[in-house]
């Protein structure tokens, strides 16, 4: 004795999934819509950056330094003197030179 068909409508469970299968469709789609209403809304955050007073001025010292005029003749000689071992540095006046820059920056007096 099987039992297969107790209510006589055997394409019952069929309707069923396919009547779930539409509400889940309306359901994704009232969804999705909510989604972009919403986006369309919300408005674009926007980045901001500050930089610092140093930061400022360090760009400005790259910009001069960018834009200064450069003697190529007299970088190449001295690459070449370098180069070929020619290039002497007097210690005395080299640290001569970085005293008074010291100096300078720290607002020492020599």
């Amino acid at each position: 004795m099987s039992i297969n068909n107790i209510n006589g409508n055997v394409n019952k469970p069929q309707v069923d999934s396919q009547k779930l299968n539409q509400q889940q469709q309306a359901q994704n789609q009232a969804a999705a819509q909510a989604n972009e209403a919403k986006a369309q809304t919300t408005a674009p955050r926007q980045d901001s950056v500050s930089l610092t007073q140093s930061a400022q001025q360090l760009a400005q010292v790259q910009k001069k330094g960018n834009d200064a005029p450069v003697n190529q003749e007299k970088v190449d000689r001295l690459k070449r003197a370098i180069q070929s071992g020619e290039y002497k540095v007097n210690p005395e006046v080299l640290a001569q030179k970085i005293a008074k820059l010291e100096s300078e920056l720290f607002g020492v007096k020599s």
